[in-house]
This record gives C-alpha cells, sequence and structure tokens, in this order.
C-alpha cells in the first residue's frame, strides 16, 4: 500500500535522529557495542512501528533495529518510540537487499518478517522476503541457532515460505495458520490488529537455522 507523503517528513525524520542510523556500514561487527545488550535482533519492514516499539520495550537487553525502506511509515515508527522512551530500538532506511553491508557475520540472532509483501506472480518471485535468495542472506547474517519469525496474512506466501525454509536447510516450527484463533497471542502490528479485528486468519512460523549451507 502506497503512503501519503507525509508534511514536514525531513523535520520530522531530523527530531528523530537519536534512533535513526544512518551511516549503518560504520558499525558492521560493532552493533552490541552501543550498550548494555547481549542479543541483536531485526525486523525488516516493520511499518508504523506498533509491533517493533512493544517487542522492545518487553525485551531491554536486546538491541532491535527496525529496517524500512519507507521513510514515511519510518517516522511515524520514531516518533512512536520516542514517545515511548526507548533506548534499545534503532532504525535503518534502506532495502534489505543490503543487509550483508550492515551486519557482520554471525551478529544477528532473530529476524522478524511480518506482513511482508507477497508480491505474487513467479515474474515476482525472487523479490519475496523467504525467497532462496533472501534465506542465502539471513544465513549470512544469523548466528548459528538463529531465528527468522514470520507473519502474514496471506496463504500463498505462507505456503510459499514452508517450502522455501526447509529447501534453504531451516528447521520450521511453530507453524500455525491461526496464530489468535484462542485468544490474541504476541504483539501485534497495526495492520495485524486491523486484519484480526476483520476476522482474517494470521499465519506464523519459526525458522531456526543451525549452520547448514
Amino acid at each position: 500500500m502506497r503512503m501519503r507523503k507525509k508534511k514536514n517528513l525531513i523535520p520530522r525524520m531530523e527530531r528523530c535522529s537519536a534512533l535513526w542510523v544512518r551511516e549503518p556500514e560504520a558499525l558492521r561487527g560493532r552493533w552490541l557495542s552501543r550498550g548494555a545488550y547481549g542479543r541483536l535482533h531485526l525486523e525488516i519492514g516493520c511499518g508504523k512501528g506498533k509491533f517493533t516499539a512493544q517487542t522492545a520495550r518487553a525485551a531491554a537487553d536486546v538491541l532491535l533495529v527496525g529496517v524500512e525502506r519507507v521513510p514515511e511509515a519510518m517516522v511515524v515508527a520514531m516518533e512512536r518510540a520516542l514517545a515511548m522512551e526507548l533506548t534499545n530500538l534503532l532504525f535503518l532506511d534502506m532495502d534489505a537487499a543490503h543487509l550483508g553491508e550492515v551486519f557482520a557475520p554471525g551478529e544477528v540472532e532473530r529476524i522478524y518478517l511480518n506482513f511482508s509483501d507477497p508480491w505474487p506472480g513467479k515474474r515476482h518471485a525472487k523479490r519475496r522476503l523467504t525467497s532462496p535468495g533472501f534465506l542465502h542472506l539471513y544465513k549470512q547474517l544469523l548466528k548459528p541457532g538463529g531465528e527468522v519469525h514470520l507473519k502474514t496474512d496471506n496463504v500463498g506466501l505462507f505456503d510459499y515460505s514452508l517450502e522455501q525454509f526447509p529447501a534453504c536447510c531451516y528447521t520450521l516450527e511453530q507453524v500455525t495458520r491461526d496464530l489468535h484463533g484462542a485468544g490474541v497471542s504476541g504483539f501485534m502490528t497495526d495492520y495485524e490488529q486491523k486484519f484480526h479485528e476483520a476476522g482474517t486468519r494470521i499465519s506464523r512460523c519459526v525458522a531456526r537455522w543451525d549452520g547448514g549451507e
């Protein structure tokens, strides 16, 4: 979904400069040196940051980095994090394809993929965030035992992902096609809350990488 251009976007982003990392390459291999954090987690496509902020608030020992290539969404996420006075949350305005330039091998413990663009159609398959190209990229970032957490309302993307994870040497765990069927489970994104209230089933799985090729 295309977002409307935000008024005063640049000044609003500048006011969030404490959370906005503009030269992330300089931190490659040193992200955890920024504070007393024991683990590094990423959320690729953090959107407006509801899930991001709540997740960071619940795990003070984790440094969470939200990656978002739409500035109009990211500025809302940063403003939300500032309002909550979170200190263990940072943001990157970049395309996920370049994450290898920003994070060192084995530096990341967990990656969240929440309601990623399904890119339907075979000609766009390589752009899906669970395509083999991206799954191999994640293995470059993750430490052995690291995890990818996927949530989506798109049945086609979920079916595709359940095939691709094992094919790329990930072990599937916690697979469900109705995450909130017995009541709300975990923190929701903004979109997820709307889907849930409309009766849309949410699918989720965890894919663990133990170090295989």
